[in-house]
């Protein structure tokens, strides 16, 4: 039986699956992220020193985001497909905090690192869908305090989100695909791990090895627009070909 003749799958997608649409990835060889120290923007303790220039920094992704220029891509696409059609288990995990697997047609994504296009109050918890800027001095909807809201992104030194269902997603699943990621990030980097140790069959689809790509049973360099529809496909045919997907 083929490997990709799944019952259960996950997909974990990270910069490179966005990079394709036009959205910077940010982070350059120097450490800087938009000549920003990530200590300054994407930590506690960078916004609590500074929150002006956190929110200003976030405020600037948002409208990138939000631009003409950023659309989603064949690999956003397919995988959206995929979801549609397969009769199996599907968990689509996101490291990447923009919209454009929703705008695709996902159902569920789960954003593990947070969301560009929500804040939350920093005191009671509570999230916000926004389109625009937040501004520092802006009160919060729940609390009425000014200076409470911030980006719901997690930052550097905070728990990644829905970890409980991601890792029993890991623990059931047969098939897990990782694209466009780099493998430097934890807890994110090991999820192959976790899926070898139930069993599944892992596909690392990026544009070179990753620095997890020994873990991996097959891969497939390239970019992700060109690779992914060719392997949902594939996927979809060999799942129609079992017998318990024909009853």
């Amino acid at each position: 039986m083929s490997p990709l003749a799944a019952r259960r799958i996950v997909v974990l997608t990270g910069a490179g699956i966005s990079a394709e649409s036009g959205i910077k990835t940010f982070r350059a060889d120097d450490g800087l992220w938009e000549e920003h120290r990530i200590e300054d923007v994407a930590t506690p303790e960078g916004f609590a020193a500074n929150p002006a220039r956190v929110q200003q920094f976030y405020n600037g992704r948002r409208r990138q985001l939000l631009s003409a220029a950023v659309q989603v891509n064949p690999a956003h696409r397919a995988l959206a497909e995929l979801e549609a059609q397969f009769d199996g288990d599907f968990l689509l995990v996101t490291q990447n905090i923009d919209d454009l697997h929703e705008r695709a047609g996902s159902a569920d994504p789960v954003h593990m690192h947070g969301e560009l296009l929500k804040m939350h109050c920093s005191r009671s918890g509570q999230v916000f869908s926004i389109a625009g800027d937040i501004d520092p001095e802006r009160r919060c909807d729940c609390c009425q305090q000014p200076g409470t809201l911030r980006p719901h992104v997690v930052w550097f030194g905070e728990m990644p989100l829905q970890m409980p269902r991601i890792e029993a997603a890991l623990s059931r699943c047969d098939l897990f695909i990782a694209v466009g990621t780099s493998g430097n990030v934890y807890p994110a980097a090991g999820f192959v791990q976790l899926a070898r140790r139930a069993g599944a069959y892992s596909i690392e689809v990026n544009l070179e090895a990753s620095s997890q790509h020994s873990y991996f049973d097959e891969h497939r360099h390239g970019l992700a627009s060109e690779q992914l529809p060719r392997l949902c496909e594939q996927i979809l045919a060999a799942r129609q070909r079992l017998p318990s997907a024909r009853e």
